[in-house]
């Protein structure tokens, strides 16, 4: 009789736990909880937030006045703005036949939430007027911690004639570190072009750093003034090997190629130009 009762015991215990344990059905936010134990409500991310402190301790001691105009003095503080120049490529590129050179470089000003940039990047062949010469005033304002909207306005001084194009677009770091921008762009005289640009900081050692990096052109309409035809205009790629002498200043090397699609390309082959170069490349990248 007795290993009976304990037999029943046993296989009977386990569904009883189960039934008192199992509150998967049950809501339990509005739930009272025993005094000393936080609701739900109040776990970390739900809980509200606390009342401005109005009972300064040091209002005690001194001046009302003089602390309160510390305190925002010291909120003040806190509304810093910084600047920066940034020459990303600074570069001599060797190519058959037409050794030329390329730049970009950038520079700011302003705070985590919004910044005046000019930028400046082109290119061209020694001994001749430069193929592309751009400069852009850009006001960038931070939608996340990663991203910045950027409006502003862009001045093609090459190729011939010159452009002026309005600019928006967005700029920042995406998952996985790649630095990535797009705009699109509207001149003066109502053409319509974009562009999206990548690159990635690949460390391979902490002083020895690869990056690669594309470019996509793209074009609304025929521009033959400037030799652009509609739809894919240009692409350029590059890898770039750097070795960084102290952080922010480094010398490199690497190749670039560039290619002229579509109407574009037709475009350069009535010049009696290649579409398509490539290059090796000597440069400096410094950051200030």
């Amino acid at each position: 009789m007795k290993r009976a009762v304990l037999a029943l015991t046993l296989i009977a215990a386990p569904a009883l736990a189960q039934e008192e344990m199992d509150h998967s059905g049950h809501d339990m936010a509005g739930m009272a909880m025993p005094d000393g134990m936080a609701s739900l409500d109040d776990q970390p991310g739900n809980a509200t937030p606390p009342p401005v402190p109005t009972d300064n301790i040091e209002d005690r001691y001194y001046d009302a006045n003089r602390m309160e105009a510390a305190r925002r003095h010291l909120a003040h503080v806190g509304h810093y703005a910084t600047s920066a120049v940034l020459i990303d490529e600074l570069e001599y590129r060797a190519a058959d036949g037409r050794d030329g050179y390329g730049w970009k470089a950038q520079g700011w000003y302003g705070n985590d939430y919004d910044k005046l940039a000019v930028t400046t990047e082109g290119e061209g062949t020694f001994g001749k007027a430069p193929e592309r010469a751009e400069t852009s005033l850009l006001w960038r304002h931070a939608v996340n911690p990663w991203f910045n909207l950027e409006t502003g306005v862009r001045h093609d001084f090459r190729p011939d004639p010159e452009r002026t194009y309005a600019v928006a677009g967005i700029q920042g770091l995406a998952p996985y570190w790649f630095e990535l921008e797009g705009q699109m762009l509207i001149s003066d005289k109502g053409d319509v072009h974009s562009r999206l640009s990548a690159s990635y900081d690949q460390r391979i050692t902490q002083r020895l750093i690869l990056e690669p990096e594309a470019e996509v052109n793209l074009a609304l309409q025929d521009v033959p003034e400037l030799g652009i035809g509609a739809g894919f205009e240009r692409i350029e790629l590059g890898a770039r090997l750097r070795y960084e002498i102290e952080p922010g200043f480094g010398p490199y090397l690497g190749v670039h190629w560039e290619r002229r699609l579509g109407g574009s390309a037709d475009y350069a082959r009535a010049e009696g130009e290649d579409p398509s170069q490539v290059a090796a490349v000597f440069g400096l990248r410094a950051w200030f």
